[in-house]
């Protein structure tokens, strides 16, 4: 599975300070979800599709598939605004449906919005290693460690309780157990897989627990790092790529209103 979110080839986004470019995202975020201008949020949209397609460093057919739930996202949004929205234009109305002018704008920049939130996401997820991340957080912006560490020992133990329920799986198929169909199976299932698996999960949180606080992670004492790090020229063309992309994107916006 983890090779599965492994890029093709590292591009310049990848470069970039992460702590710089969860701020930047989370700011466009936030002027995307206060805005009601449509054109603004749907150039907004062109623009992290460009980032994300063509900068993301995934192949077509991997970009493809995630981008089945943004789709399925923005079509849920839009059509539910659009069929259950309110609106002194109708244009078609049976029963507790009804679509009129403006709840057809409300709802492609609902789902536009949608949308949007998920081309930021994948494109920030896809192009930045979790563990730099929570380090230039520490660094650059002084994220506590013992919030930091939680975080990276929650992400490094997933693959840990993937195998795990691997291992249950197979132990159960060697052991001959099998499950009834339907809901009932599901239930079996649970009850086989639930209780071995808290229980690990409980005495690996315990460890941790104790090995982060040997290590003085409750203190406020400066600490090294063995990842260190910092800004970089790559950032700074970060910022002008993002600053000329979205004062482009407001031309365009209300120079075509």
């Amino acid at each position: 599975m983890p090779a599965w979110f492994t890029p093709d080839r590292e591009t310049w986004l990848f470069r970039v300070n992460p702590a710089l470019k969860f701020a930047t995202f989370v700011s466009l975020l936030l002027i995307t979800l206060f805005t009601r201008n449509l054109s603004f949020v749907s150039w907004l949209a062109v623009l992290f599709g460009i980032l994300l397609y063509g900068f993301s460093g995934f192949p077509i057919r991997k970009l493809a598939l995630l981008s089945v739930p943004l789709i399925i996202s923005f079509a849920s949004s839009a059509f539910t605004m659009m069929l259950f929205g309110k609106g002194e234009t109708v244009l078609w109305q049976w029963g507790i449906f009804k679509i009129s002018e403006e709840s057809i704008h409300h709802g492609l920049l609902l789902g536009t919005k949608s949308l949007t939130f998920g081309l930021v996401g994948f494109t920030f997820l896809l192009t930045v290693q979790p563990v730099l991340f929570f380090y230039a957080m520490m660094q650059q912006f002084r994220l506590p460690s013992k919030y930091a560490y939680s975080f990276i020992a929650s992400i490094r133990l997933l693959p840990v309780v993937v195998e795990e329920i691997q291992v249950r799986s197979n132990a159960l198929k060697v052991r001959g157990i099998t499950f009834s169909h339907g809901p009932r199976g599901w239930s079996e299932r649970i009850q086989a897989y639930a209780v071995p698996l808290f229980a690990q999960s409980i005495r690996r949180a315990q460890r941790i627990g104790i090995a982060m606080e040997a290590k003085q992670y409750q203190m406020g004492a400066a600490r090294t790092y063995f990842y260190p790090t910092s800004y970089s020229r790559m950032d700074a063309v970060f910022i002008g790529v993002v600053t000329v992309s979205v004062a482009g994107v407001v031309m365009l916006a209300f120079g075509l209103k």
